[in-house]
């Protein structure tokens, strides 16, 4: 064999098919088996749910990886520098996906050189602080409650991003070996001009783009794809076999009711929009906006996916600090709608 040719893999052995082969072999039983009729039925209400936003976030994870140079994303996301968070929190403002969606795009910034701090930002403000949220949520909440969880979410991301900064200055979390160190009079419009001015679009060129974007695309999906269908697997099984009124009975302004929004949040937490009818729910029928808004944001930290997305590919110490940095924030902000809503 050719000792550059790339190793061949052993269909058997890839991760993606085995999850789909097992997730496909319990729908295929569902229609055997009426046990597994609920399964089937909430494991497709996730799929319709969150397939647009992961389909997006792979393709613009394909467009990042092809189109934009690692040395704009090191020269805006890379530095040890406050501003860089606010960026982060920005882009993930307009990222417009939901958690699994924006996983693709995240690891794919961390790829063109992104810090970890700026990345982690990015996973946090952009499930619960983006911009089609936030109308959602004043739809659900009202204007000031609504407002307030969009903010709350803001401020969890900023807070956790300068707490990974000095985190990563101890190197107390993995530092990103893709990023580039730039010159200070490096400019990415004069760059970007100068590219543009090489740039010659024909049929060709748009085969070669398209095929450049796709190839960029399915190795992002080829890396997360199978975390993701873990955790709609676990989470259509809770949702299809835990009882809803369980949640409801549970989940009242106390310190049990917030320990359990919690655990819950942990297991079923898929897509914001998914879980936003939800957690109004909860708050309708317990009046604990503070508990809705740890179910909404908890999710995203505690997330079996989502952290095992961050440690496969940012670094283990940043997956633990995660849960450890973001949810005291969480809960104390969750106490303060307690108290004053």
């Amino acid at each position: 064999m050719d000792c550059c040719s790339t190793p061949r893999r052993i269909w058997y052995k890839d991760k993606t098919l085995i999850v789909i082969v097992i997730l496909s072999a319990l729908v295929g039983l569902s229609y055997a088996l009426p046990g597994l009729v609920a399964f089937r039925d909430t494991f497709f209400m996730y799929v319709q749910r969150v397939g647009w936003a992961v389909s997006l976030g792979f393709f613009l994870s394909g467009v990042i990886e092809y189109y934009i140079p690692r040395e704009y994303i090191s020269h805006i996301l890379a530095k040890s520098q406050k501003r860089t968070i606010f960026y982060s929190v920005v882009l993930g403002f307009f990222s417009q996906a939901c958690c699994h969606g924006v996983m693709a795009i995240a690891i794919q910034l961390h790829k063109k050189g992104a810090s970890t701090p700026s990345v982690i930002s990015f996973i946090l403000a952009s499930p619960w602080a983006n911009l089609s949220l936030t109308f959602m949520m004043i739809g659900f909440f009202g204007v000031v409650k609504g407002l307030y969880i969009i903010f709350a979410a803001l401020i969890v991301a900023i807070v956790t991003g300068f707490i990974y900064q000095f985190l990563e200055s101890k190197n107390l979390v993995e530092k990103n070996s893709h990023s580039l160190v730039m010159d200070a009079t490096f400019s990415i419009g004069r760059d970007f001009t100068e590219r543009r001015s090489k740039y010659q679009f024909s049929a060709d060129q748009l085969s070669a783009d398209l095929r450049g974007v796709f190839k960029g695309s399915w190795a992002m999906a080829d890396m997360i794809l199978w975390w993701i269908l873990i955790g709609i697997g676990l989470a259509s099984l809770a949702a299809a076999y835990v009882p809803a009124h369980i949640f409801h009975q549970y989940m009242g302004p106390t310190a049990l009711g917030m320990t359990v929004t919690l655990l819950v949040a942990t297991v079923l937490e898929v897509c914001s929009e998914g879980t936003s009818p939800l957690a109004f729910e909860i708050f309708r029928q317990t009046g604990a906006l503070g508990n809705s808004l740890v179910f909404l944001m908890a999710g995203v930290v505690t997330d079996y996916t989502e952290i095992g997305l961050t440690w496969q590919n940012i670094g283990k110490k940043a997956a633990v600090w995660l849960p450890l940095v973001a949810i005291p924030q969480i809960i104390i902000l969750g106490l303060i709608a307690n108290r004053i809503f």
